[in-house]
């Protein structure tokens, strides 16, 4: 039985977390990416599609990959492949109330930006439950899943490992985090038995909901 009556810090993940993956937003973001390698190192849309999954895998964002190898400029990468149309995403008002009703300090973490994070969240309708935003920028641009990542941000915003817990969507993600002390909940339609998932729920608000009403679950 997990004990979340002493948990006063909830750190999210964004993409596929905090809204649907149906809804998808990486089918325009990828497509981004491949065009931004095509355009850089003027190769087909296979080599770029396969390089750019190939570096994810590798180096924890296809962003790492091209900043080591390729010397590519952060900023402007991001820049381009956040670009994106948000209307998929729907207002929430169920995870809303979900979150406002958590105790505690509530901060989202991603391997995304910060801009990208608030333009995310309004959509949703999500900004204003959120106390901190915290982005790969404040990260040095280290994806997660690698320690010096979790080490950056986690000491940026004075996280006490043993009363916070950490929401995702990439199993990989949690690892470190529970290593470190942190409860780690999976919000996927696959579930893990990874000894470093302490819970895989697929309904995060359902989830939410629970723990408010018996933070002993």
């Amino acid at each position: 039985m997990t004990n979340f009556a002493e948990i006063d810090c909830w750190i999210f993940d964004l993409d596929n977390t905090l809204y649907p993956a149906s809804t998808d937003l990486f089918s325009q973001i990828n497509v981004k990416m491949s065009n931004y390698i095509m355009n850089l190192l003027d190769v087909d849309k296979i080599a770029a599609d396969k390089m750019r999954a190939e570096y994810w895998k590798k180096y924890g964002t296809s962003l790492a990959g091209l900043m080591q190898n390729h010397k590519v400029d952060p900023e402007d990468f991001l820049s381009t492949v956040h670009d994106i149309d948000f209307s998929a995403l729907a207002k929430d008002p169920k995870l809303l109330s979900a979150l406002n009703k958590l105790p505690g300090r509530k901060l989202v973490y991603t391997n995304g930006t910060v801009p990208y994070a608030r333009e995310v969240l309004k959509y949703r309708g999500l900004l204003d439950a959120f106390d901190e935003i915290y982005g790969i920028e404040d990260a040095d641009y280290v994806p997660k899943p690698f320690s010096k990542a979790f080490e950056i941000i986690f000491s940026k915003a004075s996280i006490v490992h043993n009363r916070s817990v950490m929401f995702e969507d990439e199993v990989r993600n949690l690892e470190v985090p529970f290593k470190l002390g942190l409860k780690t909940i999976l919000v996927s339609d696959i579930q893990s038995n990874k000894e470093y998932v302490t819970h895989s729920v697929k309904n995060l608000s359902d989830f939410l909901r629970q723990i408010t009403l018996n933070p002993l679950k």
